[in-house]
C-alpha cells in the first residue's frame, strides 16, 4: 500500500507541474523486458572501430546492430550522461559534483544559471521545471575559447534552450510505471554512494587519512586525497544528480539503486543470479571505460596526443576498455535473465573528446538484442536523445524532454521486431 501511495503521489506531482515535458509513448520499438546500457568514454566512431587494440569491440559491432550516424549531443561527460538518461542537459555543461542534499539551492532549470566548465560550483540537485541550456553548432566558450571550436553534434543540428524541461530522469518514469532500475558503477566502494564524489574502490573523497599517516614511518605523512586514482567518478553516475534519487522519497528510487560491480547486489552477482532490474545503466571505471587517469598506471594514462584519429591514442587504454566491454557483455549473455523475454544491450561512447572543428561528435552505438535481425547497420541520424526515446518506447514510458522533439527519432531499425 505504501508503494502504491508513493507512486500515485509521484504521478500527481507530474500532473501538478504539467505534462508538456512528457509526451506520448514512442512507437516502433517492441516491448522490452530488460535493457542494459554500457557507457564508454571519450572516443569517436573512427577511433574505436577497427582499432587493432580493440578487437572485441569491432567484432561485436559487426555481429550485432550498429548505428553509423549516431552523435553525442554536447560536452563534457556529465552533460551527455544526463541527456542519455533525462533527455536534457538541465543547464549543466560541466563535470562538477552534485551539491549533495542541499535543499536551499535552486536547480539550474529554475534559476536560469548554467554550470560551465570554468566554474567550480557544485550542481544543485535537479528538480522541478524550467529551461535548459542551448546546444549550438559550435561551442567556442565552454570547453575551448575561440577557434577551432568544439562541434557539439555534427556541425549541422542544434537544440534551442527548451523552457518546458521536467527535472526527472528515466528512473522516475520507471518507478512510476512499476518497473525497476539500477546504476552499476565500477570501483564504487561497498556501501552507500551517498556523498561519494570519487573513489579507487577503497579510498574516497570522504576518507580521513589521519590514522594511516600516523602509522606510516616516513616523515612527513604520505597519504592524502590527491593520491587517490579517481576510478569511480560521480560525473559518470547521472541519477545521483536528481533530487528524487538523492532523497529517496519514492520507494524504488533512491541511492540504494546505485551499486558497484562486485559484492552482494553488484553487477556480476545480479547477472549470475538472474535477479536484474528492468533497466541497468553500467559505467566501467575510468580506466576500463577508456577515459584514462593522469595518476594511474601507464596502462591507464590519458591518450598522449588525441587528434580525433587512432594516431596518438594510448593502445593500452583502448585495450583495457575492449577487455572490460567483453567481460560485461559475456556476463550478460551468460545470465539467466538474457533468455527471459525481449532484451537489449546498448553500448555507446559518451562523446568524441576531440570533436574540435572539423572533427564531429560522432560516436559508436551498438545495439545487441536477443530477438529479431542481426548485423543491421543504420545510417539514420540518431543522438543520445534517440536512445532515450527508444528505451522509453520499449518500456512503454512517455517520451521525456528532448526525447519528445520532432527531430528525435526512435532507433526502430536497430531494435527491430521480435
Amino acid at each position: 500500500m505504501k508503494r502504491i501511495t508513493a507512486v500515485l503521489a509521484l504521478l500527481a506531482c507530474f500532473a501538478a507541474t504539467g505534462l508538456a515535458q512528457e509526451g506520448a509513448v514512442p512507437k516502433g520499438i517492441p516491448p522490452l523486458n530488460h535493457v542494459w546500457v554500457i557507457m564508454m568514454e571519450n572516443h569517436g566512431f573512427v577511433q574505436v572501430l577497427n582499432n587493432p587494440a580493440a578487437p572485441f569491440t569491432t567484432q561485436y559491432a559487426s555481429s550485432a546492430n550498429l548505428a553509423t550516424n549516431y552523435f553525442a549531443v554536447a560536452h563534457p561527460s556529465l552533460t551527455n550522461y544526463l541527456e542519455t538518461n533525462g533527455g536534457s542537459n538541465f543547464g549543466v555543461l560541466d563535470d562538477n559534483s552534485t551539491d549533495w542534499h542541499n535543499a536551499s539551492c535552486t536547480p539550474n532549470i529554475a534559476s536560469g544559471v548554467i554550470n560551465f566548465e570554468a566554474d567550480s560550483n557544485p550542481i544543485c540537485p535537479i528538480a522541478g521545471t524550467g529551461t535548459d541550456a542551448a546546444t549550438p553548432l559550435l561551442d567556442c566558450f565552454n570547453e575551448v575559447t575561440g577557434p577551432p571550436c568544439d562541434i557539439e553534434i555534427d556541425g549541422v543540428h542544434t537544440y534551442a534552450a527548451d523552457p518546458n524541461i521536467l527535472g526527472i530522469s528515466i528512473a522516475d518514469q520507471l518507478v512510476a510505471a512499476g518497473k525497476t532500475w539500477k546504476s552499476y558503477q565500477e570501483s564504487l566502494p561497498l556501501g552507500s554512494a551517498d556523498l561519494i564524489n570519487y573513489s579507487d574502490g577503497n579510498f574516497t573523497n570522504l576518507t580521513d587519512f589521519t590514522l594511516l599517516n600516523s602509522l606510516w614511518p616516513a616523515t612527513p605523512p604520505t597519504f592524502n586525497p590527491g593520491q587517490i586514482v579517481q576510478l569511480y567518478a560521480v560525473k559518470h553516475n547521472p541519477f545521483v544528480y536528481f533530487k528524487s534519487t538523492q532523497e529517496g522519497t519514492t520507494p524504488g528510487n533512491s541511492l540504494a539503486n546505485v551499486a558497484p560491480f562486485d559484492g552482494a547486489g553488484g553487477l556480476y552477482g545480479d547477472l549470475a543470479s538472474g535477479k536484474v532490474p528492468n533497466y541497468s545503466f553500467i559505467a566501467p571505471n575510468q580506466c576500463n571505460d577508456q577515459h584514462g587517469r593522469g595518476n594511474g598506471t601507464q596502462f591507464c594514462q590519458f591518450d598522449p596526443n588525441d587528434n580525433g584519429t587512432q594516431v596518438g591514442l594510448n593502445p593500452a587504454l583502448m585495450a583495457l576498455g575492449d577487455q572490460a566491454l567483453q567481460r560485461i557483455v559475456t556476463a550478460i549473455h551468460a545470465s539467466p535473465a538474457w533468455t527471459r523475454g525481449h532484451n537489449a544491450i546498448v553500448t555507446i561512447w559518451d562523446e568524441d573528446d576531440y570533436s574540435v572543428s572539423p572533427t564531429i561528435n560522432q560516436v559508436a552505438a551498438i545495439v545487441d538484442t536477443n530477438y529479431g535481425f542481426r548485423q543491421i547497420t543504420s545510417n539514420q541520424f540518431y543522438t543520445h536523445f534517440s536512445l532515450l526515446r527508444s528505451i522509453e518506447g520499449g518500456f512503454r514510458l512517455p517520451c521525456l524532454n528532448h526525447a519528445c522533439d520532432a527531430s528525435t527519432q526512435a532507433m526502430t531499425d536497430l531494435f527491430g521486431e521480435p
